[in-house]
């Protein structure tokens, strides 16, 4: 018996052998087993926070017809924005409303631009300027911007002049054209958009009517049916 152990030692750890199989197999199958149930736990927390009604409250922010914020704008206040553009941006509210209003225009960038300037036209001191500067043109001017406004040849070529040495006034000739833009073209659409309009008549904007889908009918729709007594 000694000499068949001799002869064939792995019969005599044969059992702790096994043993440590079984504890490997385990480990890999742990990991395995925790991975699925973190991914169910995920997918539960996810199905839960989808069921809140304050994770869909900013849903629909970008589309036409929701002003939550400016809802709460009362008709006369409604009335003071249609009289100039400036009254608009000069107020929080109107600001907000008409920024909204751009997003779903996918113009944006003009307000956000003009928002900027004003920022930095309000730097305390020339050391603020620069780093502002810097980041205005490389946002908003440059060729091929993130954010890229619309600016003609001369007013952008000066603008890239002054960013030698800039200074309160290097934005001015193009917040000046982007303004204009804004107050010639998207300021009418806004005065005539249903958001804005709704505000004036002192209610939230309505939104769109859902529509009942036709259904369709088949020959097995009337089986049974009774005829009726006259048919025209």
């Amino acid at each position: 018996m000694e000499n068949t152990l001799l002869l064939f030692p792995q019969l005599n750890i044969s059992a702790p052998k096994d043993k440590a199989y079984y504890k490997k197999a385990v480990m890999k199958e742990e990991p395995h087993k925790a991975g699925k149930a973190g991914a169910k736990q995920k997918r539960n927390r996810l199905s839960l926070l989808l069921q809140k009604p304050e994770f869909h409250e900013g849903d629909h922010l970008g589309k036409a017809g929701n002003l939550p914020k400016a809802a709460s704008v009362s008709p006369e206040e409604a009335v003071k924005w249609g009289e100039s553009f400036d009254k608009l941006l000069s107020e929080k509210a109107g600001l907000d409303a008409f920024t909204k209003f751009l997003k779903t225009e996918f113009s944006e960038e003009n307000i956000e631009f003009w928002i900027a300037c004003e920022d930095y036209k309000k730097s305390k001191s020339a050391h603020e300027l620069l780093p502002k500067a810097k980041t205005i043109f490389e946002t908003f001017i440059q060729k091929d911007a993130p954010k890229e406004v619309n600016l003609d040849f001369h007013t952008k070529e000066v603008t890239s002049q002054s960013m030698g040495r800039p200074g309160r006034s290097t934005f001015e000739a193009a917040q000046s054209t982007v303004y204009r833009l804004m107050e010639q073209d998207s300021y009418p659409r806004f005065l005539r958009s249903a958001p804005y309009l709704g505000l004036l008549q002192g209610r939230a904007p309505a939104r769109a009517p859902l529509r009942r889908r036709s259904r369709s009918f088949t020959v097995s729709d009337f089986k049974g049916a009774r005829p009726s007594a006259t048919l025209w």
